[in-house]
């Protein structure tokens, strides 16, 4: 399994490398990059809370001959810099995302969250929607900031942040494939789960504990003139199909099952998923302009 994880980082640096993005604030966001670097569209891929840009290479690498793929490290992830706000909410989040977009020339996207990646995306395109021309929900997590989860978010947050402290990042790694791919998910696919966790940060995690716990994507309902797509895999045991399906009825979106493919699809299934986005592309990369709200 060694050789298999070195044959992948090896892939990671030549296919899909990283750039740090210096913003405003004198932060920096890590980017991985594939594609026409210089287009003004891109496909945008955002990772979830045990993950990082790195989860999503063999997928940018299938989509890479058709746009220009671009996965951030999230603030506190990896080396990008954590957000000053001690407890972040997804606007911090989504105006990291933004900014770092406008340095990196993109001007229109096709904006892609996965898990907790899903309410930074549908914060942005809630008040960017010249910049969101299709957003694409993948095992979205709901949150926990809606009144009627006050008891959960107290739970959720203990719960992680305890979890984080008794065994650390590595402990936490090294069994979290266990709930987020299906039984038969391959050796490789397992252990390439477990590296992008092992290369969390703790900081970074305890922010995005924070941002899981203090938001609601149900706060997007009504805010989203874009066409919007809400996938989950079938095998989903964190975000289940019957969750992300509401949230599709709740948010106006089309919905789609995964075959094959447990809460961590893009690195379960990065061709099918891929697929399905080069189809998407067809109906942005030929809009001239910006969608207008």
């Amino acid at each position: 399994m060694k050789d298999t994880l070195s044959l992948k980082e090896q892939q990671l640096e030549a296919g899909f490398p990283e750039r740090l993005v210096p913003l405003p604030d004198g932060s920096r966001v890590a980017w991985r990059e594939a594609g026409d670097t210089a287009a003004e569209f891109a496909v945008v891929l955002l990772h979830g809370i045990s993950s990082g840009a790195a989860s999503w290479l063999d997928l940018a690498l299938a989509l890479g001959d058709k746009a220009r793929v671009l996965a951030w490290d999230a603030p506190g992830y990896g080396v990008s810099t954590p957000l000053a706000q001690p407890t972040p909410g997804d606007a911090d989040y989504a105006r990291a995302l933004e900014q770092s977009l406008q340095a990196l020339g993109v001007r229109r996207c096709l904006l892609v969250g996965h898990s907790l990646g899903a309410l930074m995306a549908a914060r942005l395109a809630g008040t960017a929607s010249g910049l969101v021309e299709q957003l694409v929900l993948i095992s979205p997590a709901g949150g926990y900031g809606a009144p009627a989860k006050a008891e959960q978010q107290a739970k959720v947050r203990q719960g992680r942040l305890a979890s984080l402290a008794e065994k650390g990042v590595a402990g936490l790694a090294a069994v979290i494939d266990q709930r987020l791919v299906s039984d038969q998910a391959p050796e490789s696919v397992r252990a390439w789960v477990r590296w992008n966790t092992a290369r969390m940060q703790p900081q970074g995690y305890a922010q995005a504990v924070e941002l899981l716990c203090g938001s609601d994507l149900g706060q997007a309902a009504g805010k989203l003139s874009m066409p919007v797509q809400v996938w989950v895999g079938e095998h989903d045991v964190v975000t289940p199909p019957a969750a992300c399906k509401a949230w599709s009825e709740l948010l106006g979106a089309d919905y789609g099952t995964l075959a094959a493919a447990g809460h961590a699809s893009p690195v379960e299934q990065p061709v099918a998923i891929a697929q399905k986005l080069a189809s998407l592309l067809n109906q942005s990369t030929r809009t001239p302009t910006c969608r207008q709200p």
